[in-house]
């Protein structure tokens, strides 16, 4: 071992709590990377494998009814490498033991030939036998969240009339990765499941004999997906066709997409924060450790050892800290990798769980970390690099203290010891900067993480308090005269009730098109109301639409203009409708009409598909008892159940991600804080210990160092704050898809708590540097030479 190498090891021995404080720092940046990255990778390498080996269909249709020669006629379009009728219908089910009312998606199984598209994987038990009417198998999320397995039994009305059903097998599918009802905003695994039966009896059930109301299809290498459904739209169109669409719109999987999008801009993000901060740590810390050794420096080229020699001995300095950091980032990143995967692969309901991470993951996070460092000590190098050795070896020129506060008449009344922090800090600007940056950081990352608490409760009440009001949401299973609503409102416990319409569109102006379900409500609607921009009611009167803020912006569309109206269903009739006003929509893209204006377009007055109600909870059980035998009815969707899901699904996700980054936030605020206190009683251990010999008590001296370190964090707050308002913002946009968007509102609450968490991570840092200082040798101390 060289000299050189031995002077490093004990450089690294003396100063192992300031090494181990920037390692750890510069690990969290470098775990959030292999974090974010490995999460996103083994989830798209799973989803991905998942889609393949089960055979997942890349086009999709709804129709009416069509007759089954008619799928053997459109598997002859060019491209195509498999097609699959079947039969889908909504149904309401009749759970042992649940009050409230459930509802099934009842998906067709192959008589005697083998599923071709969107192969079931079988968890227990078994497909039903073929002729067998009362066999079905059901998803696993349902199964477990009512206790079924092979021999379970229920109830569901099948176009009328109540049937008796035998669970025979339980199962997973790539198409329902993440299954969610009509009008719910998450999975319900109590209230909704997806069913399998053998297509005779369900066509049975449903009068569908020698039909399908549902097209999957696989496309071939090379296919055109864009002519391949313009083709699908043409054959299906006078069956009933509501126009067919690809993966992206496909709801399990525009879910799964919109989660990816999420980790995706996630491992963007955060990983610079941390790194920043470490960078900074590694300057300070090395600044200073070439301002203690600037002698050493001089005597060490005085006797031929060249610039480029002190260089690397220096830089092998901090690419130990570099790859420390890069280490246990790497082992820790791959830990919460693995067990963020695994909590993704429960959520979304996949079979296995395929965890990769690529050594270019790897490779990336170690570049990050040593870039990282070496950014923060090359500026401090290259100046002892150039350092002349008779310069290096005379002592430095002292501090030139001067009168900072003379022309300040309140500095005169502020106590001798402020003065003396202020003086220190004002003395070494950049250092203080730095400081104030690291907690800066810190504080941002909390601020950008905690706001999507307050952001979400900002769209629960948008959402669930001010537009959606009903408690309850009818779905029929196809469009009913107006008056069923006469109907419902005469079910026990009911006190208001409201119709509505849906029809599938496809909206366009100029070359922009965007396909979407347009809503007709009542202009006087006071349960499910539509708000505009400042949450003021939006008026639905005459002939115009109302497009949301996201598809008006897809759309480039603005009050007034005109946008072309083409029906999905029915005749596939284009109409032009002028936009009269845009709105505020979190969820999806959504468009409103009068339902009167409507039902004119369609050409069916007096028309609609649902009915949203207020009821008396009090006598709930009645009317939930009521619904369970309502034959018109395929789905009841209960807004209070609706929000508590949603409530429970956001605790459950976003504390684990809380406690990750308060975690880490707390690390950086605590490396930051360790390493200005120990670099500070470097530099003034002469000064306290003399403080101590003229009658300073501990609390006294101890005082100079906590109070710079309380200037330093208090300063650092507002610009915490200010850099993470932008962090949230850039999470904000990041999380943005055509599904959900999240509102950029960051409250009181986010600032305080963060500014709490990061107090409290300076002060425990504080307290563990107070106590060398209550440990100081005077003698020992007084007797080293500045």
């Amino acid at each position: 071992m060289s000299v050189l190498d031995r002077k490093l090891l004990r450089d690294i021995l003396r100063l192992w709590p300031q090494v181990l404080a920037i390692a750890f720092v510069m690990a969290s940046g470098v775990a959030t990377l292999v974090l974010g990255v490995g999460t996103y990778a083994s989830l798209n390498e799973t989803r991905n494998a998942y889609y393949e080996r089960n055979r997942f269909a890349d086009v999709f249709a709804q129709v009416t009814r069509a007759p089954r020669a008619l799928a053997e006629e459109i598997a002859g379009i060019p491209g195509l490498q498999a097609v699959e009728p079947r039969i889908e219908k909504i149904a309401l089910l009749s759970i042992p033991g649940m009050e409230a009312p459930a509802s099934g998606l009842f998906v067709s199984l192959p008589d005697l030939a083998e599923q071709r598209l969107n192969l079931l994987t079988i968890r227990q038990g078994r497909e039903p036998q073929p002729g067998a009417d009362r066999e079905v198998v059901i998803s696993e999320p349902f199964a477990r969240a009512h206790g079924f397995g092979p021999g379970s039994s229920f109830e569901a009305i099948l176009n009328g009339r109540k049937r008796s059903l035998l669970v025979v097998g339980v199962a997973l599918s790539p198409e329902f990765i993440y299954a969610v009802g009509p009008w719910d905003l998450m999975p319900d695994d109590r209230r909704f499941g997806i069913i399998w039966m053998r297509e005779r009896a369900l066509a049975a059930a449903y009068d569908l004999e020698g039909a399908f109301s549902s097209l999957h299809l696989k496309l071939g290498l090379g296919a055109s997906q864009a002519s391949v459904i313009e083709r699908i739209d043409a054959m299906l169109a006078r069956y009933g066709g509501r126009g067919a669409y690809g993966r992206k719109d496909q709801t399990s999987h525009a879910f799964l997409d919109a989660e990816l999008l999420q980790l995706r801009a996630m491992s963007r993000i955060t990983p610079p924060i941390f790194l920043i901060a470490a960078a900074l740590l590694v300057n300070m810390t090395l600044a200073r450790l070439i301002a203690l050794e600037r002698q050493q420096i001089g005597l060490l080229k005085a006797v031929g050892y060249s610039g480029a020699a002190i260089l690397s001995h220096y830089l092998k300095f901090v690419a130990v800290i570099a790859v420390s950091g890069i280490l246990i980032g790497a082992i820790v990143g791959t830990w919460l990798g693995r067990g963020a995967a695994r909590l993704y692969a429960d959520f979304f309901h996949f079979p296995f769980l395929i965890f990769r991470m690529d050594p270019e993951t790897y490779l990336i996070g170690a570049a990050a970390g040593l870039g990282s460092g070496l950014a923060g000590a090359i500026r401090v190098l290259l100046e002892a690099m150039r350092l002349p050795p008779a310069v290096a070896m005379s002592p430095p020129e002292p501090p030139a203290y001067h009168r900072m506060f003379s022309g300040f008449r309140f500095a005169v009344r502020l106590p001798g010891s402020l003065r003396m922090v202020l003086r220190h800090l004002l003395r070494w600007p950049l250092r203080t900067a730095s400081a104030i940056i690291g907690i800066a950081l810190s504080t941002a990352i909390l601020t950008g993480t905690l706001w999507v608490f307050e952001a979400s409760e900002f769209m629960i009440d948008a959402t669930f308090h001010r537009s959606e009001r009903q408690d309850a949401t009818i779905s029929f299973a196809q469009e009913q005269p107006s008056r069923s609503l006469q109907d419902v409102a005469r079910l026990p416990a009911i006190l208001a009730a409201e119709p509505y319409r849906i029809v599938p569109v496809e909206l366009r102006h100029g070359p922009l098109h965007r396909r979407v379900a347009l809503a007709g409500k009542p202009p006087d609607a006071r349960l499910s109301r539509v708000l505009d921009r400042e949450f003021r009611v939006a008026a639905l009167d005459g002939p115009g639409i109302a497009l949301s803020d996201a598809l008006a912006g897809i759309l480039r569309a603005r009050p007034g203009d005109v946008v072309e109206v083409e029906l999905l269903e029915r005749d596939r009739r284009v109409v032009l409708v002028p936009v009269t006003t845009v709105i505020q929509g979190y969820l999806g893209l959504t468009a409103f009409m009068n339902l009167d204006a409507l039902n004119r377009i369609m050409r069916e007055p007096d028309l609609i598909s649902g009915v949203h109600v207020r009821y008396d909870a009090a006598a709930q059980s009645e009317l939930f008892e009521r619904l369970k035998q309502l034959p018109k009815a395929s789905f009841i969707a209960l807004q209070r159940v609706s929000l508590r899901q949603f409530r429970d699904t956001l605790a459950q996700n976003l504390l684990t991600m809380v406690t990750i980054y308060v975690s880490l936030a707390a690390t950086i605020a605590f490396g930051v804080v360790y390493n200005v206190a120990r670099i500070t009683l470097s530099e003034q251990g002469h000064e306290m210990a003399s403080l101590r010999v003229l009658g300073f008590t501990r609390g006294e001296v101890s005082g100079l160092l906590i109070g710079e370190i309380a200037i330093i964090v208090l300063v650092a707050q507002p610009l915490g704050w200010a850099i993470g308002y932008g962090f949230a913002a850039g999470m904000a946009l990041g999380f943005s898809s055509e599904l959900y968007r999240v509102p950029l509102v960051v409250g009181r609450e986010a600032y305080g708590f963060a500014s709490l968490v990061v107090i409290a991570a300076a002060l425990l840092s504080a307290l563990v540097v107070r106590r060398r200082i209550d440990g100081l040798d005077l003698v020992a101390v007084l007797k080293t030479r500045e």
